[in-house]
């Protein structure tokens, strides 16, 4: 059992609560998907997020989901363009729709991150 330890001001004695220091992965970058998970506990599951804040898993939560939506991220990007290939040449030869496919690949993708990953 852990002992609580009291120091007096005033009349009055007030507990010595600290949290602990998180020491998961302190030279990992947070990445988009990490900050946008953050950002979701903070406005929409406080709960949660004062859960994860005071077992001090909060750092391990965030860097995790970060990681985990990258890589699947990679993973169904890859899959997208083995279902629709896109021809290197129109690279080339018409630059603004290539993006444009990119885009609308990139943006499929990260709709099925964030509801996978993030908004949970």
């Amino acid at each position: 059992m852990i002992e609580i330890t009291y120091h007096k001001e005033g009349d009055y004695f007030i507990p010595d609560l600290y949290l602990k220091k998180e020491e998961y992965k302190k030279d990992y970058q947070i990445g988009k998907y990490g900050h946008l998970r953050l950002e979701y506990l903070k406005s929409c599951k406080k709960a949660e997020y004062t859960i994860l804040f005071m077992d001090c898993t909060l750092s391990k939560h965030i860097v995790e989901t970060d990681k985990l939506a990258k890589e699947r991220f990679e993973i169904l990007m890859k899959q997208m363009l083995e279902k629709n290939p896109i021809d290197e040449n129109l690279k080339n030869t018409a630059p603004l729709k290539w993006v444009g496919l990119m885009n609308s690949y990139k943006h499929s993708v990260e709709e099925i991150i964030l509801k996978e990953f993030i908004y949970v």
